[in-house]
């Protein structure tokens, strides 16, 4: 009985950490990253701000745990939706597509965890999630090339361009407000197949065949 106990106490317990995390990521996608407050968390949990600090002992540590809870979500979609795709064109095509759909269905979320300013404390958490985006499309895009897809190039310096282009094009405070959603993401998709090398026609024949999130 005291196992049993105890297991139920961690799942409690864990049940909490996550219901003040989802508070906090539901503050973060209207707000932004600056109205994640401890006292705001601990209103829209319905819990008290003390109990917020038994989990996270400041508004950073919180932060820290929003933006790499959300960078695993969106690196192992990108990820599933490129080893679903029929060759490395089209991964390389879903892979970006997956990013930019999901960062314009969550735009302001998106751009509170990759860009919006924030304490310099978790500034570098918050590079290593861009960064591991750029890793992402960095692997595919030298698949391509070692299977003469595209064109030699350096891909150091062409993935974090495609990751600038998708959240200065999508979710920054220049991006159009006008248009579809898939439409949006489809050009970004498309001017990034382009600036790799890919020819006009097959470019826009995988994106028209990715399979983009809803």
């Amino acid at each position: 009985m005291a196992y049993r106990r105890t297991e139920n106490v961690v799942r409690r317990l864990a049940e909490r950490e996550q219901t003040i995390l989802n508070a906090a990521h539901s503050i973060a996608g209207e707000e932004g990253m600056g109205a994640v407050q401890i006292a705001a968390v601990a209103q829209r949990a319905d819990i008290a701000a003390g109990t917020v600090y038994r989990y996270f002992s400041s508004k950073n540590d919180l932060v820290a745990e929003v933006i790499a809870a959300a960078a695993g979500r969106e690196l192992t979609a990108m990820r599933a939706a490129a080893d679903a795709a029929p060759g490395p064109l089209s991964a390389l095509a879903a892979a970006i597509g997956t990013f930019a759909a999901r960062a314009l269905q969550e735009r302001r979320l998106a751009w509170a965890v990759m860009a919006e300013p924030v304490d310099a404390g978790i500034e570098a958490l918050r590079l290593d999630f861009r960064r591991a985006v750029a890793n992402e499309l960095q692997a595919r895009i030298r698949i391509a090339i070692a299977g003469g897809h595209l064109p030699d190039q350096d891909v150091d310096t062409a993935a974090p361009v495609v990751v600038g282009a998708v959240l200065e094009g999508l979710v920054g405070p220049l991006a159009p407000s006008a248009g579809t959603a898939r439409e949006a993401v489809q050009t970004v998709t498309l001017l990034a197949l382009r600036a790799l090398g890919v020819v006009d026609a097959r470019a826009r024949g995988l994106v028209a065949q990715c399979a983009l999130p809803s």
